[in-house]
C-alpha cells in the first residue's frame, strides 16, 4: 500500500460532473489501496471571477484582503469534493490550507512555504480517510495567523510540498492535456506525448513558459526526490514521468527559502575561440559549428553579441586539448563567414577558466546573478564571457582568477565548491523539449567600461526593482574610448518590464559612464532542451541549420548545459518554433487529441 498525493486543478473540478468523475478516480485508487491526499484548485474561472469582483469594488485592493477573499475559492471545491466522495460511501474530510498547517512567510498574494505541519494529515490518513486539502493557500507563523496565498502555479506547489513533507510514494498532478509535450500543441498540432522528462529539463521548460508545471513545484519535487506524474483528468493514460534524482532524507523546513544556489563549479580545461565582425546574415552559426560537428569537436559556451552595423560577434569554448582544432576550423571559416573583411579577426585565448553556479532557487528570485558578478568583482575579478539561464549562470574568467573565482563563489552561497551533473537517463535523447518565448525584450547597453564591477551594478539596479533577467551576453569586441577600453552588454527581459527597466539604467547612465541604451521589443526567444545534448557534439549547429534553412537569422545566442537558446524576430518566431521541433524528429504523426473542457 503506498501513499499518493493528487492534485486536480480548476477545469477538472469545474462542475458538478467533473467533480462527481474525480470523486469516482479518487475512490479507484482507494480500492487499489492507497492512501490518498488530494489537492484541488477553485472551480473553474471562480478566481478570475473572484479577482473582478475586487476590482469593482477598488482599483487598488488590499493584498490582504486579496488573499482572505480567494481562498474562499478552494474551500468550495474542497467541500463539494469530499461530499461527492461521501455519496460514493467514501469516509473523506476537507482541510483549509491553515488547518492541514501549510506555514508560509508573510507575504501576501506571492507567499512561498517554510514548513507544513503533517500530524493532522497522518492521523486522517490513518483513521482510513481521504483528506481533501485546499491548495493556493496557507497560514503564517505569526501569532495573527494570517491567511496567505502562494500565486501563480499555488496548487501545484501546494501538492508537490504536502507530498514532501509526507515522504508519498507519488505525487499525480492531473490536467486537461496529456502529459507534458515536445512543445505548445497550440502552435505546433503534431507536438509528442513524452513517456518521462527530467527534472532538470522540466526546471528549464517550466522556466522557458511551458505551463503545465510551475517552475516553484518542480524545483521542491527536484530538491526532495518527490515521484512526479502529469496526467490527463479525462482518461486512464499513463502521462508523463518526471524523474527527480535520488536525494538523502533532508529536513523538511523553509522548504521554499532554501538557497537559490545549490552548486559552485569550476571548470579549467577550457579554451575560447572568438570571431570578431562575422557576416550578420541567416546560416552564418550554421556553417561554423556544423563543421566543428563533422570535425566532432564538443563546444560548451556560445554566445553571438548583439550586431553592430552588419556584422556580430561569435565566441565559443571547448577543451584545451582541441583548441588547435577549432582554431584551424575558425580560421579556415572566417573568410566565408565574412568575405568583405580582408583580414581574419579571430582571437584564442587558452588562458581562461569557466565559473558556474546552479540552482532551481534562482527561478524568479531576481539578483542572483548580481549577486554573482558583485562577488567577483570586490575580488577585483574581471568577466570575460558571460552566458545565463534561468537555473545556471556561468561566466569566463582569466586562468589566474580561477582559485579565487571559485572561492569566492563558495562563500557568497555558502556552498561547497561542486556541482549536481543534471542527470543523463540511459538513451536520453539530445533535444527533450522545444519552447518560444515571444513576450521577450531585448536591451543592449553600448560601451560599457571593461572593468570589474560594471555588469554587477547594472543588474543589481534591476534586481533591486525586481525585474528578472534572462539571456546575458557581454560582446567580445571591444574599443578605446577616451582611453578606457569598453564592451557592449546586452539581455532580455519580460516586455512587460522593458520600458522600467530602460528608464533605471538611463537613472544610473551617467554614474557608471556607459553609453546608449538600444531596447528591441519585437524579438522571440526559441530555446531546446535535453540532457542528452550533454557531451554530444552539432546538437546546437542541428538547431542553427534549421534556422538556416527557413532563412531566418539568429540576433543572439546563449548556451547553459542542457539547454540552446536563440533570439531572433518577433514575427519569425512560431515558424522558428516548428522548423526546430521537425529537425529534432519531435513531430508526432497525428495531433495529440486535448479535449474541449469549455464545454
Amino acid at each position: 500500500m503506498g501513499l499518493i498525493v493528487q492534485k486536480y486543478g480548476g477545469t477538472s473540478v469545474g462542475s458538478v460532473e467533473r467533480i462527481q468523475a474525480v470523486a469516482r478516480r479518487v475512490k479507484a485508487t482507494v480500492a487499489a489501496g492507497h492512501q490518498v491526499v488530494v489537492v484541488v484548485s477553485a472551480m473553474g474561472k471562480t478566481t478570475d471571477s473572484l479577482v473582478q469582483l475586487a476590482y469593482a469594488i477598488s482599483d487598488r485592493p488590499s493584498q490582504r484582503e486579496m488573499d482572505m477573499l480567494l481562498s474562499t475559492g478552494e474551500q468550495v471545491s474542497i467541500a463539494l469534493l469530499t461530499m461527492a466522495l461521501h455519496a460514493l460511501g467514501e469516509p473523506a474530510i476537507s482541510l483549509t490550507g491553515a488547518q492541514v498547517g501549510i506555514v508560509t512567510e508573510p507575504a501576501h498574494t506571492r507567499a512561498r512555504i517554510l514548513h507544513i505541519e503533517t500530524q493532522r494529515l497522518e492521523r486522517h490518513l490513518k483513521e482510513g480517510q481521504v483528506v481533501v486539502v485546499a491548495g493556493f493557500q496557507g497560514i503564517t507563523a505569526a501569532a495573527d495567523f494570517e491567511v496567505t496565498t502562494l500565486g501563480r502555479g499555488g496548487s501545484d506547489t501546494s501538492a508537490v510540498a504536502i507530498a514532501a513533507a509526507l515522504q508519498a510514494d507519488c505525487c499525480e498532478i492531473y490536467t486537461d492535456v496529456p502529459g507534458i509535450l515536445t512543445t505548445d500543441p497550440r502552435l505546433v498540432p503534431n507536438a509528442q506525448l513524452m513517456s518521462e522528462i527530467t527534472c532538470d529539463e522540466m526546471l528549464e521548460l517550466a522556466s522557458l513558459g511551458a505551463k503545465v508545471l510551475h517552475p516553484r513545484a518542480v524545483e521542491i519535487a527536484r530538491n526532495y526526490g518527490v515521484d512526479l506524474v502529469v496526467r490527463s483528468s479525462w482518461t486512464d493514460d499513463p502521462g508523463t514521468r518526471v524523474i527527480a534524482p535520488a536525494r538523502p532524507p533532508r529536513p523538511v523546513e523553509n522548504l521554499e527559502l532554501g538557497k537559490p544556489v545549490d552548486g559552485v563549479a569550476l571548470d579549467t580545461d577550457q579554451a575560447k575561440v572568438a570571431l570578431l565582425r562575422v557576416a550578420d546574415r541567416p546560416g552564418i552559426a550554421a556553417q561554423l559549428f556544423g563543421e566543428l560537428a563533422r570535425q566532432n569537436l564538443d563546444v560548451d559556451l556560445i554566445i553571438q553579441s548583439i550586431h553592430e552595423g552588419q556584422t556580430n560577434d561569435i565566441a565559443f569554448t571547448v577543451q584545451k586539448s582541441v583548441l588547435k582544432q577549432a582554431e584551424a576550423v575558425a580560421v579556415a571559416f572566417y573568410p566565408r563567414l565574412n568575405p568583405r573583411v580582408e583580414e581574419t579577426d579571430v582571437l584564442v585565448d587558452a588562458d581562461i577558466a569557466k565559473v558556474s553556479i546552479t540552482g532551481a532557487g534562482m527561478i524568479g528570485r531576481p539578483g542572483v546573478a548580481a549577486q554573482m558578478f558583485s562577488a567577483l568583482a570586490a575580488a577585483g575579478i574581471n568577466l570575460q564571457m558571460i552566458s545565463t539561464s534561468e537555473v545556471n549562470v556561468s561566466c569566463t574568467v582569466a586562468a589566474a582568477d580561477a582559485g579565487r573565482a571559485i572561492a569566492v563563489l563558495s562563500q557568497t552561497f555558502d556552498v561547497e565548491a561542486e556541482t549536481t551533473v543534471p542527470q543523463q537517463p540511459p538513451d536520453a535523447p539530445p533535444v527533450r523539449g522545444v519552447a518560444l518565448d515571444p513576450k521577450q525584450a531585448r536591451i543592449a547597453i553600448r560601451d560599457v567600461p571593461d572593468r570589474p564591477g560594471m555588469a554587477a551594478a547594472i543588474f543589481q539596479t534591476l534586481a533591486d526593482a525586481a525585474i528578472s533577467v534572462d539571456m546575458i551576453i557581454q560582446s567580445q569586441r571591444s574599443r578605446a574610448l577616451g582611453g578606457v577600453m569598453t564592451r557592449d552588454i546586452a539581455f532580455t527581459v519580460a516586455s512587460a518590464d522593458a520600458e522600467r527597466a530602460t528608464e533605471l539604467l538611463k537613472g544610473v547612465q551617467t554614474q557608471l559612464g556607459y553609453g546608449d541604451i538600444l531596447v528591441d521589443t519585437a524579438i522571440a526567444k526559441v530555446s531546446i532542451v535535453g540532457v542528452g545534448m550533454i557531451h554530444r557534439p552539432g546538437i546546437a549547429a542541428q538547431m542553427f541549420a534549421a534556422l538556416a534553412r527557413e532563412n531566418i537569422n539568429i540576433q543572439m545566442i546563449a548556451t547553459s548545459e542542457i539547454r540552446v537558446s536563440c533570439v531572433v524576430a518577433e514575427a519569425e518566431g512560431v515558424r522558428a518554433l516548428r522548423a526546430v521541433h521537425t529537425a529534432f524528429g519531435l513531430d508526432g504523426e497525428a495531433p495529440v487529441v486535448i479535449p474541449d473542457v469549455g464545454k
